[in-house]
Protein backbone atom coordinates (compact mmCIF):
# COMPACT_ATOMS: atom_id res chain seq x y z
CA UNK A 1 0.00 0.00 0.00
CA UNK A 2 1.22 3.75 -1.01
CA UNK A 3 0.75 6.71 0.91
CA UNK A 4 -1.67 8.26 -1.56
CA UNK A 5 -3.59 4.79 -1.17
CA UNK A 6 -3.45 5.13 2.67
CA UNK A 7 -4.51 8.57 3.21
CA UNK A 8 -7.74 7.62 1.69
CA UNK A 9 -8.41 4.93 3.85
CA UNK A 10 -11.61 5.49 6.47
CA UNK A 11 -10.23 5.23 9.87
CA UNK A 12 -11.54 2.03 10.68
CA UNK A 13 -9.62 0.40 7.95
CA UNK A 14 -6.00 2.78 9.02
CA UNK A 15 -6.36 1.22 12.10
CA UNK A 16 -6.34 -2.31 10.52
CA UNK A 17 -3.32 -1.35 8.31
CA UNK A 18 -1.61 -0.24 11.85
CA UNK A 19 -2.44 -4.01 13.05
CA UNK A 20 -0.78 -5.44 9.87
CA UNK A 21 2.60 -3.63 9.96
CA UNK A 22 2.80 -4.26 13.21
CA UNK A 23 2.44 -7.99 12.40
CA UNK A 24 5.07 -7.38 9.43
CA UNK A 25 7.49 -6.44 11.96
CA UNK A 26 7.14 -9.33 13.97
CA UNK A 27 7.71 -11.35 11.17
CA UNK A 28 10.71 -9.63 9.65
CA UNK A 29 12.76 -9.55 13.26
CA UNK A 30 15.66 -11.22 10.89
CA UNK A 31 16.05 -8.33 8.93
CA UNK A 32 18.62 -6.55 11.08
CA UNK A 33 18.82 -3.73 13.71
CA UNK A 34 15.89 -1.75 12.09
CA UNK A 35 13.73 -3.82 13.59
CA UNK A 36 14.67 -3.49 16.72
CA UNK A 37 14.42 -0.44 16.71
CA UNK A 38 10.93 0.07 15.68
CA UNK A 39 9.54 -3.20 17.90
CA UNK A 40 11.47 -1.48 21.35
CA UNK A 41 9.36 2.46 20.48
CA UNK A 42 6.05 2.88 21.21
CA UNK A 43 3.82 1.98 18.21
CA UNK A 44 0.30 4.00 18.73
CA UNK A 45 1.06 6.46 21.62
CA UNK A 46 0.23 9.40 19.27
CA UNK A 47 -2.78 9.00 17.85
CA UNK A 48 -4.39 6.47 15.19
CA UNK A 49 -3.16 8.26 12.33
CA UNK A 50 -1.28 6.32 9.19
CA UNK A 51 1.84 5.27 10.62
CA UNK A 52 5.22 7.09 9.43
CA UNK A 53 8.31 5.68 10.78
CA UNK A 54 11.13 8.33 12.30
CA UNK A 55 15.04 8.33 12.64
CA UNK A 56 15.96 8.10 15.76
CA UNK A 57 17.64 11.85 15.66
CA UNK A 58 14.44 13.68 15.46
CA UNK A 59 12.27 14.39 18.58
CA UNK A 60 9.05 12.99 19.45
CA UNK A 61 7.74 13.87 23.08
CA UNK A 62 8.01 11.41 25.44
CA UNK A 63 10.22 8.90 23.09
CA UNK A 64 13.75 7.90 23.75
CA UNK A 65 16.18 10.07 20.95
CA UNK A 66 19.53 8.57 21.13
CA UNK A 67 20.76 9.17 17.71
CA UNK A 68 22.05 6.07 17.95
CA UNK A 69 24.49 6.46 20.49
CA UNK A 70 25.73 5.30 24.12
CA UNK A 71 26.25 8.57 25.06
CA UNK A 72 22.10 9.62 24.82
CA UNK A 73 20.88 6.62 26.04
CA UNK A 74 18.03 7.83 28.61
CA UNK A 75 17.29 10.67 27.27
CA UNK A 76 13.69 11.04 26.50
CA UNK A 77 12.54 14.05 24.43
CA UNK A 78 10.64 16.91 26.18
CA UNK A 79 9.12 18.03 22.65
CA UNK A 80 7.65 17.18 19.02
CA UNK A 81 10.12 18.30 16.67
CA UNK A 82 8.22 20.56 13.92
CA UNK A 83 8.02 17.92 11.14
CA UNK A 84 6.46 15.56 13.70
CA UNK A 85 3.79 18.23 14.82
CA UNK A 86 3.62 18.50 10.80
CA UNK A 87 2.23 15.06 10.33
CA UNK A 88 -0.21 14.86 13.34
CA UNK A 89 -2.41 17.88 11.81
CA UNK A 90 -2.07 16.20 8.37
CA UNK A 91 -3.42 12.94 9.56
CA UNK A 92 -0.48 10.80 10.55
CA UNK A 93 1.55 9.51 13.36
CA UNK A 94 4.67 8.39 14.24
CA UNK A 95 5.44 5.10 14.31
CA UNK A 96 8.85 3.72 15.80
CA UNK A 97 12.24 4.70 15.55
CA UNK A 98 14.91 3.56 13.19
CA UNK A 99 17.93 2.82 13.24
CA UNK A 100 20.80 5.53 11.96
CA UNK A 101 24.56 5.43 11.98
CA UNK A 102 25.78 7.19 14.97
CA UNK A 103 24.81 11.24 14.66
CA UNK A 104 24.36 10.58 11.33
CA UNK A 105 27.99 10.00 10.79
CA UNK A 106 28.58 7.36 8.32
CA UNK A 107 27.80 5.25 4.86
CA UNK A 108 26.62 1.95 6.19
CA UNK A 109 24.56 1.90 9.82
CA UNK A 110 27.55 0.34 10.90
CA UNK A 111 28.19 2.89 13.54
CA UNK A 112 25.08 2.68 15.43
CA UNK A 113 25.33 1.90 19.11
CA UNK A 114 21.92 -1.00 18.39
CA UNK A 115 24.71 -2.81 15.50
CA UNK A 116 24.03 -2.72 11.87
CA UNK A 117 21.03 -2.26 9.96
CA UNK A 118 20.58 -5.38 6.96
CA UNK A 119 19.66 -4.51 3.34
CA UNK A 120 15.97 -6.18 2.64
CA UNK A 121 17.34 -7.18 -1.00
CA UNK A 122 20.53 -8.89 0.74
CA UNK A 123 20.83 -9.45 4.34
CA UNK A 124 24.80 -9.38 3.38
CA UNK A 125 25.06 -6.21 2.01
CA UNK A 126 24.31 -2.22 3.56
CA UNK A 127 21.47 -0.17 3.59
CA UNK A 128 23.73 2.79 2.86
CA UNK A 129 24.46 5.04 5.62
CA UNK A 130 23.13 8.06 8.00
CA UNK A 131 19.08 6.98 7.04
CA UNK A 132 19.90 2.88 6.60
CA UNK A 133 17.04 2.53 9.03
CA UNK A 134 14.42 4.11 7.49
CA UNK A 135 15.08 3.25 3.83
CA UNK A 136 15.23 -0.58 4.95
CA UNK A 137 12.16 -0.13 7.11
CA UNK A 138 10.51 1.31 3.67
CA UNK A 139 12.01 -1.36 1.88
CA UNK A 140 11.30 -4.12 4.29
CA UNK A 141 7.88 -3.33 3.73
CA UNK A 142 6.90 -2.99 7.48
CA UNK A 143 6.83 1.02 7.12
CA UNK A 144 4.86 3.10 4.19
CA UNK A 145 6.83 5.66 4.50
CA UNK A 146 9.31 7.60 7.30
CA UNK A 147 11.55 10.43 7.57
CA UNK A 148 15.23 10.60 7.59
CA UNK A 149 17.91 13.32 7.46
CA UNK A 150 20.49 14.33 5.04
CA UNK A 151 23.73 16.00 5.85
CA UNK A 152 25.87 14.64 2.82
CA UNK A 153 23.69 12.02 1.36
CA UNK A 154 21.85 10.10 4.05
CA UNK A 155 18.43 9.79 2.73
CA UNK A 156 19.64 9.81 -0.85
CA UNK A 157 22.32 7.28 -0.97
CA UNK A 158 20.55 4.54 1.53
CA UNK A 159 16.97 5.38 -0.21
CA UNK A 160 19.40 4.12 -3.77
CA UNK A 161 20.84 0.90 -1.96
CA UNK A 162 17.65 -0.13 -0.84
CA UNK A 163 15.44 0.70 -3.36
CA UNK A 164 13.74 3.32 -2.45
CA UNK A 165 12.78 7.07 -3.42
CA UNK A 166 14.67 9.79 -1.06
CA UNK A 167 14.68 13.90 -1.34
CA UNK A 168 16.25 15.69 0.24
CA UNK A 169 14.71 19.62 -0.07
CA UNK A 170 16.12 23.16 -0.49
CA UNK A 171 18.29 23.85 2.78
CA UNK A 172 15.29 25.75 5.00
CA UNK A 173 12.11 24.29 3.42
CA UNK A 174 11.92 21.75 5.91
CA UNK A 175 12.48 22.97 9.51
CA UNK A 176 15.02 21.35 11.51
CA UNK A 177 13.22 22.59 14.55
CA UNK A 178 13.94 19.55 16.88
CA UNK A 179 16.09 17.60 14.71
CA UNK A 180 19.66 16.24 16.49
CA UNK A 181 22.06 18.16 14.78
CA UNK A 182 25.27 16.89 12.93
CA UNK A 183 26.43 19.73 10.48
CA UNK A 184 23.68 22.88 11.48
CA UNK A 185 24.08 24.11 7.89
CA UNK A 186 23.99 21.09 5.65
CA UNK A 187 21.78 19.18 7.62
CA UNK A 188 17.96 18.85 6.23
CA UNK A 189 14.68 16.30 7.08
CA UNK A 190 13.00 14.79 4.02
CA UNK A 191 11.02 11.63 2.79
CA UNK A 192 11.77 7.96 2.17
CA UNK A 193 9.04 6.63 0.62
CA UNK A 194 7.64 3.88 -2.41
CA UNK A 195 7.37 6.56 -5.23
CA UNK A 196 7.37 9.87 -6.43
CA UNK A 197 4.30 10.57 -5.78
CA UNK A 198 4.31 9.41 -2.34
CA UNK A 199 7.31 11.38 -1.72
CA UNK A 200 5.96 14.38 -2.83
CA UNK A 201 2.66 14.10 -0.74
CA UNK A 202 4.85 13.76 2.34
CA UNK A 203 7.45 16.67 1.45
CA UNK A 204 3.88 19.47 1.19
CA UNK A 205 2.91 17.70 4.85
CA UNK A 206 6.56 18.86 6.73
CA UNK A 207 7.37 21.70 4.50
CA UNK A 208 7.18 25.11 5.63
CA UNK A 209 8.52 28.10 7.86
CA UNK A 210 9.22 27.57 11.56
CA UNK A 211 9.71 30.74 13.62
CA UNK A 212 11.76 29.22 16.23
CA UNK A 213 14.20 27.57 13.72
CA UNK A 214 16.82 30.21 12.34
CA UNK A 215 17.25 28.48 9.60
CA UNK A 216 13.74 28.04 8.18
CA UNK A 217 13.26 30.03 4.89
CA UNK A 218 10.69 32.43 5.29
CA UNK A 219 8.34 32.17 2.84
CA UNK A 220 5.05 30.58 2.09
CA UNK A 221 5.00 26.19 1.04
CA UNK A 222 2.84 26.17 -2.39
CA UNK A 223 2.37 22.33 -2.40
CA UNK A 224 3.78 20.58 -5.28
CA UNK A 225 1.68 17.21 -5.34
CA UNK A 226 -1.39 19.37 -6.07
CA UNK A 227 0.46 20.62 -9.69
CA UNK A 228 2.48 17.54 -10.65
CA UNK A 229 2.71 17.25 -14.14
CA UNK A 230 5.00 14.54 -15.75
CA UNK A 231 4.58 15.83 -19.50
CA UNK A 232 6.48 18.69 -19.30
CA UNK A 233 10.01 18.77 -21.30
CA UNK A 234 12.54 20.12 -19.95
CA UNK A 235 16.46 20.65 -20.78
CA UNK A 236 18.16 18.23 -18.46
CA UNK A 237 21.87 18.17 -17.90
CA UNK A 238 23.69 14.78 -17.54
CA UNK A 239 27.50 15.64 -15.53
CA UNK A 240 29.67 13.58 -18.08
CA UNK A 241 32.69 13.29 -15.80
CA UNK A 242 30.82 11.70 -12.94
CA UNK A 243 28.96 9.09 -14.80
CA UNK A 244 32.52 8.03 -16.21
CA UNK A 245 34.03 7.70 -12.65
CA UNK A 246 31.27 5.25 -11.46
CA UNK A 247 31.23 1.55 -12.13
CA UNK A 248 30.19 -0.37 -15.43
CA UNK A 249 26.71 -1.36 -13.45
CA UNK A 250 25.83 2.41 -12.15
CA UNK A 251 26.50 3.79 -15.65
CA UNK A 252 24.72 1.41 -17.77
CA UNK A 253 21.65 2.32 -15.03
CA UNK A 254 22.25 5.90 -15.79
CA UNK A 255 22.33 5.89 -19.39
CA UNK A 256 18.94 3.65 -19.28
CA UNK A 257 17.61 6.69 -17.55
CA UNK A 258 19.15 9.07 -19.62
CA UNK A 259 17.33 7.10 -22.40
CA UNK A 260 13.70 7.02 -20.60
CA UNK A 261 14.22 11.25 -20.38
CA UNK A 262 14.55 11.62 -24.21
CA UNK A 263 11.61 9.18 -24.63
CA UNK A 264 9.43 11.29 -22.35
CA UNK A 265 10.42 14.26 -23.99
CA UNK A 266 13.49 16.19 -22.42
CA UNK A 267 16.38 17.06 -24.02
CA UNK A 268 19.49 15.98 -22.48
CA UNK A 269 22.82 18.49 -22.56
CA UNK A 270 26.42 17.53 -21.40
CA UNK A 271 28.28 18.89 -18.62
CA UNK A 272 30.58 19.05 -16.26
CA UNK A 273 31.39 19.78 -12.73
CA UNK A 274 34.74 20.34 -10.87
CA UNK A 275 36.42 17.50 -9.40
CA UNK A 276 34.64 15.41 -6.84
CA UNK A 277 37.46 15.45 -4.72
CA UNK A 278 37.33 19.33 -4.16
CA UNK A 279 34.03 18.50 -2.99
CA UNK A 280 34.79 15.36 -1.01
CA UNK A 281 37.76 17.78 0.91
CA UNK A 282 35.30 20.74 1.20
CA UNK A 283 32.10 18.73 2.87
CA UNK A 284 34.69 17.13 5.55
CA UNK A 285 36.56 20.56 6.77
CA UNK A 286 33.09 22.49 6.92
CA UNK A 287 30.78 19.15 8.42
CA UNK A 288 33.64 18.01 11.30
CA UNK A 289 34.20 21.63 12.17
CA UNK A 290 30.39 22.21 12.76
CA UNK A 291 30.33 18.85 14.39
CA UNK A 292 33.02 19.01 16.82
CA UNK A 293 30.83 22.57 17.68
CA UNK A 294 27.66 20.96 18.14
CA UNK A 295 28.57 18.04 19.83
CA UNK A 296 30.40 19.75 22.23
CA UNK A 297 27.32 19.95 24.44
CA UNK A 298 27.47 16.13 25.19
CA UNK A 299 29.72 16.46 28.03
CA UNK A 300 27.54 14.14 30.85
CA UNK A 301 26.15 16.94 32.79
CA UNK A 302 23.60 18.76 30.04
CA UNK A 303 22.75 15.18 28.20
CA UNK A 304 22.74 11.10 28.54
CA UNK A 305 24.89 9.29 30.13
CA UNK A 306 27.51 10.41 32.47
CA UNK A 307 30.77 8.23 33.09
CA UNK A 308 32.15 8.83 36.91
CA UNK A 309 35.50 10.32 37.40
CA UNK A 310 37.97 11.84 40.25
CA UNK A 311 36.88 15.34 39.39
CA UNK A 312 35.15 17.51 36.78
CA UNK A 313 37.70 16.94 34.24
CA UNK A 314 37.96 13.48 33.98
CA UNK A 315 34.32 13.02 34.24
CA UNK A 316 33.84 15.07 31.31
CA UNK A 317 36.73 13.11 29.55
CA UNK A 318 35.24 9.51 30.63
CA UNK A 319 32.01 10.67 29.42
CA UNK A 320 32.60 11.34 26.21
CA UNK A 321 35.41 8.44 25.87
CA UNK A 322 32.96 5.95 26.62
CA UNK A 323 30.15 7.44 25.13
CA UNK A 324 31.15 8.49 21.27
CA UNK A 325 32.08 5.76 18.97
CA UNK A 326 35.03 5.58 16.85
CA UNK A 327 33.83 7.28 13.96
CA UNK A 328 32.19 10.49 15.88
CA UNK A 329 35.32 10.66 17.72
CA UNK A 330 37.11 10.32 14.27
CA UNK A 331 34.96 13.27 13.28
CA UNK A 332 35.20 15.79 16.23
CA UNK A 333 39.13 15.19 16.19
CA UNK A 334 39.02 16.85 13.00
CA UNK A 335 36.46 19.14 13.16
CA UNK A 336 38.82 20.37 16.21
CA UNK A 337 41.71 20.68 14.38
CA UNK A 338 40.47 22.80 11.55
CA UNK A 339 38.93 25.13 13.31
CA UNK A 340 42.04 25.81 15.76
CA UNK A 341 43.90 28.59 16.05
CA UNK A 342 46.75 28.41 13.43
CA UNK A 343 44.64 26.18 11.07
CA UNK A 344 41.03 27.92 11.03
CA UNK A 345 42.06 30.31 8.08
CA UNK A 346 44.07 27.30 6.39
CA UNK A 347 41.63 24.97 6.30
CA UNK A 348 38.21 25.66 7.34
CA UNK A 349 37.56 29.56 5.70
CA UNK A 350 39.26 28.14 2.61
CA UNK A 351 36.41 25.41 2.42
CA UNK A 352 33.77 28.09 2.92
CA UNK A 353 35.21 29.60 -0.23
CA UNK A 354 35.48 26.28 -1.73
CA UNK A 355 31.67 25.93 -1.36
CA UNK A 356 30.75 28.92 -2.86
CA UNK A 357 32.55 27.77 -5.84
CA UNK A 358 30.97 25.16 -5.63
CA UNK A 359 27.54 26.72 -5.80
CA UNK A 360 28.62 29.00 -8.83
CA UNK A 361 29.31 25.85 -10.70
CA UNK A 362 25.60 24.59 -10.32
CA UNK A 363 24.46 27.86 -10.76
CA UNK A 364 26.23 27.98 -14.19
CA UNK A 365 24.80 24.61 -14.78
CA UNK A 366 21.05 26.13 -14.61
CA UNK A 367 21.51 28.64 -16.51
CA UNK A 368 21.20 26.35 -19.60
CA UNK A 369 19.18 23.26 -18.07
CA UNK A 370 16.38 22.93 -15.46
CA UNK A 371 17.59 20.09 -14.07
CA UNK A 372 20.53 17.63 -13.61
CA UNK A 373 20.89 13.81 -13.87
CA UNK A 374 23.56 12.08 -12.05
CA UNK A 375 24.39 8.82 -10.46
CA UNK A 376 23.60 8.71 -6.44
CA UNK A 377 26.95 6.10 -5.89
CA UNK A 378 29.89 4.97 -7.42
CA UNK A 379 28.94 1.46 -6.97
CA UNK A 380 25.95 -0.48 -5.64
CA UNK A 381 25.61 -1.41 -2.54
CA UNK A 382 28.72 -3.02 -0.47
CA UNK A 383 28.60 -6.07 1.59
CA UNK A 384 29.44 -5.66 4.98
CA UNK A 385 32.75 -6.03 5.97
CA UNK A 386 34.59 -4.95 2.59
CA UNK A 387 35.23 -1.55 3.23
CA UNK A 388 37.00 -0.88 6.58
CA UNK A 389 39.05 2.09 5.54
CA UNK A 390 37.34 5.14 6.49
CA UNK A 391 38.81 7.65 3.96
CA UNK A 392 37.30 4.49 1.57
CA UNK A 393 33.90 4.96 2.91
CA UNK A 394 33.90 8.36 2.38
CA UNK A 395 34.06 7.85 -1.03
CA UNK A 396 30.65 6.59 -0.93
CA UNK A 397 29.29 10.00 -0.87
CA UNK A 398 30.96 11.97 -3.71
CA UNK A 399 27.92 12.68 -5.87
CA UNK A 400 25.71 13.21 -2.85
CA UNK A 401 27.37 15.79 -0.81
CA UNK A 402 28.25 18.83 -3.29
CA UNK A 403 24.06 19.45 -3.28
CA UNK A 404 24.16 19.82 0.59
CA UNK A 405 26.88 22.55 0.22
CA UNK A 406 24.72 24.61 -2.16
CA UNK A 407 21.62 23.94 -0.60
CA UNK A 408 19.62 22.55 -3.68
CA UNK A 409 17.06 19.81 -3.91
CA UNK A 410 17.64 16.56 -4.80
CA UNK A 411 16.00 13.45 -4.97
CA UNK A 412 17.15 9.90 -5.65
CA UNK A 413 14.49 6.95 -7.52
CA UNK A 414 15.19 4.01 -8.29
CA UNK A 415 16.88 2.98 -11.87
CA UNK A 416 17.20 -1.22 -12.17
CA UNK A 417 19.15 -3.66 -10.20
CA UNK A 418 22.97 -4.70 -10.37
CA UNK A 419 24.12 -8.04 -11.79
CA UNK A 420 23.16 -9.83 -8.22
CA UNK A 421 19.97 -8.32 -8.42
CA UNK A 422 21.04 -5.06 -5.80
CA UNK A 423 19.03 -1.63 -6.75
CA UNK A 424 20.82 1.26 -8.36
CA UNK A 425 19.34 4.51 -7.86
CA UNK A 426 19.64 7.56 -10.24
CA UNK A 427 19.92 11.33 -8.66
CA UNK A 428 18.09 13.96 -9.93
CA UNK A 429 18.76 17.80 -8.74
CA UNK A 430 17.15 21.47 -9.72
CA UNK A 431 18.03 24.54 -8.42
CA UNK A 432 16.85 25.98 -5.05
CA UNK A 433 13.46 26.64 -4.15
CA UNK A 434 12.11 24.85 -7.19
CA UNK A 435 10.76 21.67 -6.07
CA UNK A 436 8.49 21.61 -8.47
CA UNK A 437 10.25 20.99 -11.44
CA UNK A 438 12.17 18.11 -9.13
CA UNK A 439 9.54 16.08 -8.64
CA UNK A 440 7.33 16.45 -12.20
CA UNK A 441 10.96 15.33 -13.79
CA UNK A 442 11.20 12.43 -11.36
CA UNK A 443 7.49 11.39 -11.86
CA UNK A 444 7.89 11.92 -15.81
CA UNK A 445 11.31 9.19 -15.31
CA UNK A 446 9.92 6.78 -13.43
CA UNK A 447 6.77 6.11 -15.76
CA UNK A 448 8.83 5.91 -18.61
CA UNK A 449 10.88 3.54 -16.77
CA UNK A 450 8.24 1.45 -15.02
CA UNK A 451 6.40 1.26 -19.01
Amino acid sequence: MTLKQALALPKEEILEFRKELEAKIEAKKSLGAYVEQLTNRPISTLGDGIPIAIKDNIQVKGWEVTSASKILQGYVAPYNATVIENLIKNGLSPFGRTNMDEFDMGSSTETSYYGKTCNPHNLDYVPGGGSGGSAAAVAGGIAIAALGSDTGGSIRQPAAFCGCVGMKPTYGKVSRYGLGSFSSSLDQIGPITQNVEDAAILYDMIAGHEPRDSTSVSMAHKKVSDSLNPNRSMNIAVIDNFMAQANPEIQSAMEEGIRALKSAGHKIIHKTLMDTKYDVATYYVIATAEASASLSRYDGVRYGNRAKGENLKQMYINSRSEGFGDEVKRRILLGTFVLSSGYYDAYYIKAQKARHKIKANYEAIFKEADGIFMPVTPTPAFAFGTISDPLEMYLSDIYTISTNLAGLPALSLPLGKSDVGLPIGGQLITKAFDEQTLFDVALSLERTLSL
